[in-house]
């Protein structure tokens, strides 16, 4: 979601927003979120995204799962065997720590990365009709409702989603 916002956030700064806007310029906003929320594209790669998310999971809890069996194992075993193979195990263990904790970490990267690979385009989409339809009805500054303390202007959120097809 930081992400998204971020990407909202750019989005809004691509559009040429600046701090002094003159009293004489037309303005509108748009909720981006809304758009972005219920844009059938973005179901898609959303649905793609738990799927991997899953995938991701399944694997991580079958490593977490190894690492008990062998935590209970090697507990067990302890006081029977040497000092040597104790040591070993130790090591083992450790590894496989290392191994669950870069997994996990490398897991979040990639999915960090898919979600930014499949939001980029939608963002460039939404950006191109809303420069599409503010320019149509005249207006020099279409805001995000995101960052407004009062929206009460034209909300040109259903055209850019008409603009969109759905």
């Amino acid at each position: 979601m930081k992400r998204l916002k971020s990407l909202l956030l750019a989005t809004v700064l691509c559009l040429g927003t600046s701090y002094t806007i003159n009293a004489q310029a037309k303005t509108a906003h748009v909720d981006v979120n809304e758009i972005i929320s219920k844009m059938p594209a973005m179901l898609d790669a959303q649905k793609q995204l738990d799927k991997l998310s899953a995938t991701y999971d399944t694997e991580y809890k079958t490593m977490a799962q190894e690492y008990q069996a062998k935590i209970d194992k090697y507990d067990k075993e302890a006081s029977t065997v040497g000092d040597a193979v104790n040591a070993t195990r130790q090591t083992e263990v450790q590894d496989l720590v290392k191994r669950i904790t870069d997994y996990r970490d490398n897991a979040q990267k990639e999915l960090q990365k898919k979600e930014a690979d499949m939001v980029k385009p939608l963002m460039e989409k939404i950006k191109a009709s809303i420069a599409k339809i503010g320019k149509a009805k005249g207006y020099q500054y279409v805001l995000n409702v995101a960052d407004l303390l009062l929206a009460d202007g034209p909300d040109l959120t259903a055209d850019v989603k008409k603009d969109l097809g759905f």
